[in-house]
């Protein structure tokens, strides 16, 4: 039994810690509009960088990556040349991102859609677009050769019966009032991620959908801040409260709403975020050298210039070494060394 279908009974609690973030969020939303009236030249930047950021990071998360300098040329190119596969994929990831933010009221949540992010993220490989054939468990490699099955996936025999089912459940659960939108939206997720319906792929392809849910259930932060980076810089959390909540989902034992709560989480944050770059902050700072500076700050120890860069997409090396300068100036950072081997640190 899945997760949306539990729902269905009316008879599971939602947690005192669920209903705060539920909360929380109805108030971020109902601050939106007043959010996106501020400058629109503002926008239109955190609108550019959250689409690369989105495409970088969400590839990231599944160990697909593309030189910092090669980001601009592939993400904003009409017609990019692609050295290698990994640069097709975060392309096609950004071209995903681009049909949902310009049409996710029309993109119906069913089977062709689901089936047709997954072409347009993973090219012109075989089996794109299409149901796994094979079953495939989803396996944790430890560096030492050792290897775990995490979590046994739906038969390949069965992905096409439960994904019909879970796009059902998600249209019935809208118009039956279920639960509130937001965790129906988490629970979709989880299940999905539970089926695993393609050979490669999926969680790019959860990360889509829960994007084109949250805009037409009228959460539009994902416009603005990239959810994925948010997700890429908790990715130990991510991991651990989807294995929780994994557990027993065969059976309908499991405890969903570890991973919901994670969900709420994340939107939180990106509101909480907006919020500081453009409901609540005056100072006309650029986008750019906020992105620099919140990547600075995931620093806990010592960090060189090419490992911010690669926390900074489409970033060039010039401005982040200007912005490291001026926060040098301040006093906020220091460096020891010079050239590329120079390491910066965070003061205080």
């Amino acid at each position: 039994m899945n997760t949306l279908r539990q729902f269905a009974t009316g008879q599971i609690a939602i947690p005192p810690s669920t209903a705060w973030y539920l909360a929380d969020l109805g108030e971020f939303r109902g601050k939106q509009e007043l959010y996106t009236r501020q400058s629109p030249q503002r926008l239109k930047a955190l609108r550019e960088h959250a689409l690369i950021e989105s495409a970088v990071s969400s590839n990231r998360i599944e160990g697909v990556s593309v030189d910092p300098s090669r980001v601009r040329d592939i993400l904003a190119a009409p017609k990019p040349l692609f050295r290698d596969r990994d640069e097709e994929e975060v392309r096609g990831y950004r071209d995903a991102l681009a049909w949902i933010h310009a049409e996710s009221a029309t993109i119906p949540v069913d089977e062709e859609t689901v089936k047709r992010l997954q072409a347009i993220t993973r090219g012109q490989i075989w089996d794109a677009g299409l149901y796994k054939e094979r079953d495939g468990d989803i396996i944790e490699r430890y560096p030492d050769g050792r290897e775990r099955v995490r979590f046994r996936t739906v038969p390949a025999a069965n992905t096409p019966s439960c994904m019909a089912d879970l796009v059902t459940d998600w249209r019935r659960c809208q118009d039956e009032r279920w639960v509130p939108p937001l965790i129906a939206l988490a629970a979709f997720n989880l299940d999905f991620l539970c089926v695993h319906p393609f050979r490669d792929g999926n969680g790019r392809v959860s990360r889509l959908l829960w994007l084109l849910q949250s805009y037409q259930l009228g959460y539009e932060v994902g416009r603005y801040i990239s959810l994925e980076r948010l997700i890429e810089q908790n990715k130990e959390r991510y991991y651990e409260t989807l294995e929780k909540s994994s557990q027993g989902w065969h059976e309908g034992k499991h405890d969903p709403w570890h991973y919901i709560n994670y969900v709420l989480f994340i939107l939180k944050t990106a509101y909480k975020e907006f919020a500081d770059r453009v409901g609540e902050t005056k100072a006309p700072r650029g986008v750019k050298t906020d992105q620099v500076l919140a990547a600075i700050q995931q620093f806990a120890g010592e960090f060189s210039v090419s490992q911010l860069e690669l926390h900074c997409p489409g970033v060039s090396r010039d401005m982040v070494r200007r912005v490291l300068r001026e926060q040098q100036a301040a006093g906020k950072v220091g460096c020891q060394g010079r050239g590329p081997a120079a390491k910066w640190k965070k003061k205080g």
